[in-house]
């Protein structure tokens, strides 16, 4: 028996005047932090929502985010994490597909929240209400996390993938904690580090990296609600941040902040951690040079709480790579039938342990589709060298089939990104009347860079076989992003 609330009610019992969360001028320490979760614990029990009932809660990285998400899990429900910026039929899907008893939000996002709640016939609250605080301050607290067991579901996490609706990947508590225990142990967490705070936490990889393993550790981490590049590096040199974590696009933006401030003025990094999508090497040696301290690649999903592998803080790291298994998870490349490909040759990653899922809520067809014999199929192309590190091509979906051949647009946007006037680059494949497909890259240049469509053409033309190099490029002033700043292909092609 288990509940990840655990983690913070042992945390604020040995170190509670330690700083669990910082907002600017605003800390909250794990004393408080565990006095106010347990008082929503209790609040939500007065509620009605009983062991195993489902809570969705909307909130961008602030302190309510975690006091509301370790209440919910010491009061035994299942936290369902929703983007504060959906609109009312989004959050009406994914709160009704669950059946949620209650939603729980911010000011911002109150309007859609209540239309969606009230078309369900569920309450909707706004946490960051005075009359909230007030009233917690009447509960009476629940100071013992509800035993669950390992297998019972602590959060539910909507997927948006590429075809068809969202789909609810159902994370337990050992998914949680086992994942958490394991990343914690791989980047050296202590008491003494300061982790920032700007991958959401209604996102998997904030959640799991940044909140639950922070908490788990007695870290601190240091809160920015929406993502700025300007605003990040102010805040990784105001709090003297030791672990800083993003995804790739996070970090071009963070280099050319500190290009425009003259610097970084940044020197207390230990560690770099990216995932979420492939970091281009050429940034990666960039921002390692610029802040000082190595950057190491992960991979992982929602379906898999999330990390899968990682590079090494401090043994062999290879750029471009996304490391090696972690600890209890195995990996496995596979064909289209579910064999495993010839060493050295590209398959799909599949994946076995304690951290996959225990499948889509209410999804049996998509369950089906997405285990073979117990492995998670991730969608993901990668190959493995000779010492067992993996390097990611593409999602398999992201492929470019053109005349035949088989084009990864991983490969090219690394050319792109070796270009000085590059910022950054997604290459997709457009529908072709002769080729099937044609390659297509869409950049964003640089700040005062001067370049063209067809320079790029023929830099990546002479770097690369004949017919991997785009015939079109587009330049544009920025490339559509997801909530974690995830570039997304599907808006550049027009696919679904």
């Amino acid at each position: 028996m288990t509940n990840l609330a655990r983690n913070l009610v042992h945390t604020a019992g040995v170190h509670p005047d330690r700083p669990a969360l910082r907002l600017d001028d605003h800390v909250l320490d794990y004393r408080g932090l565990d006095e106010r979760s347990a008082r929503v614990a209790g609040w939500l029990t007065e509620q009605g929502v009983a062991p195993g009932d489902r809570v969705v809660v909307m909130l961008p990285n602030i302190p309510q985010f975690a006091v509301v998400y370790y209440g919910a899990l010491r009061a035994g429900a299942v936290v369902v994490p929703m983007n504060p910026l959906l609109k009312t039929d989004e959050i009406a899907y994914g709160a009704g597909d669950c059946g949620a008893r209650a939603v729980l939000t911010w000011a911002a996002s109150a309007q859609h929240a209540s239309a969606a709640a009230e078309r369900l016939g569920i309450p909707c609250v706004d946490v960051t209400d005075e009359a909230f605080a007030a009233l917690l301050g009447s509960v009476a607290a629940q100071a013992e996390p509800v035993e669950r067991a390992d297998d019972d579901p602590a959060v539910i996490l909507y997927t948006s993938g590429t075809t068809g609706r969202p789909k609810g990947a159902v994370l337990t508590h050992a998914n949680l904690g086992s994942n958490t225990r394991t990343v914690s142990r791989l980047l050296g967490l202590t008491t003494e580090d300061t982790v920032f705070g700007g991958l959401p936490f209604f996102h998997v990889f904030g959640q799991t990296c940044g909140l639950n393993a922070a908490v788990l550790n007695g870290a601190c981490v240091t809160l920015l609600p929406r993502f700025d590049a300007a605003a990040a590096l102010r805040i990784l040199a105001r709090d003297r941040v030791t672990l800083m974590e993003g995804v790739p696009t996070m970090f071009v933006a963070l280099l050319a902040a500190a290009e425009a401030a003259g610097g970084a003025g940044v020197d207390t990094v230990r560690v770099a951690a990216t995932g979420g999508s492939a970091m281009p090497v050429d940034v990666l040696h960039r921002f390692e040079a610029a802040f000082g301290c190595p950057v190491v690649e992960g991979y992982g999903l929602s379906e898999t709480a999330p990390v899968v592998t990682l590079g090494s803080v401090d043994g062999v790291r290879k750029p471009g790579s996304i490391g090696t298994p972690v600890e209890g998870v195995e990996v496995r490349l596979i064909d289209d039938e579910g064999k495993d490909v010839a060493e050295g040759e590209v398959g799909e990653i599949a994946v076995l342990g304690p951290n996959v899922m225990s499948g889509y809520w209410n999804r049996p067809e998509a369950d089906a589709a997405a285990f073979v014999d117990g492995w998670f199929r991730t969608g993901d192309l990668a190959r493995r060298d000779e010492d067992g590190h993996y390097f990611i091509v593409d999602r398999k979906k992201d492929m470019i089939i053109r005349g035949g051949y088989n084009v990864y647009p991983r490969e090219i946007e690394e050319v792109l990104y070796t270009h000085p006037a590059v910022a950054e680059a997604a290459v997709v494949g457009v529908p072709h009347e002769l080729h099937g497909e044609e390659v297509t890259a869409v950049v964003t240049p640089r700040p005062d860079a001067t370049v063209t469509a067809q320079e790029l053409i023929e830099y990546v033309k002479a770097r690369v076989a004949p017919y991997k190099y785009p015939r079109v490029v587009r330049l544009v002033d920025a490339l559509p992003k997801g909530p974690t700043g995830k570039i997304l292909k599907r808006e550049l092609t027009g696919r679904t």
